[in-house]
């Protein structure tokens, strides 16, 4: 996965989320926008067939889609995750992302 977290994000100014990350064939790339002791917020693009392989977390992550539509296994139950909804991840359960095409969410996790 590249991370691209060399740009901070303007303060006071409206932008579109999914213009903030962009796509790269064959790859995963993440841009951190907050990354506080108490959470962090990150965009991620995915190329088609790309993903994220089986792992837990310590806290809830909340996945909104921005664009495309990936398959989600938490502990071992699958769902389509479309543009426009929202997923909540729970802590400390196995989960897995899928881009069945091009890809963009906003992780949001919050640590307690």
């Amino acid at each position: 996965m590249e991370a691209n977290n060399d740009r901070k994000l303007p303060a006071g100014r409206p932008l579109e989320l999914a213009g903030l990350v962009d796509y790269q064939q064959g790859a995963v790339v993440s841009r951190t926008i907050i990354h506080r002791p108490v959470g962090t917020v990150t965009l991620f693009a995915f190329d088609r067939e790309q993903g994220l392989s089986e792992h837990t977390a310590p806290y809830d992550a909340l996945v909104y889609a921005l664009e495309g539509e990936a398959q989600v296994v938490i502990s071992g139950e699958s769902r389509r995750l479309q543009a426009g909804q929202v997923l909540l991840m729970p802590a400390h359960e196995p989960h897995s992302l899928h881009a069945l095409q091009q890809f963009k969410m906003l992780l949001v996790m919050i640590r307690s």
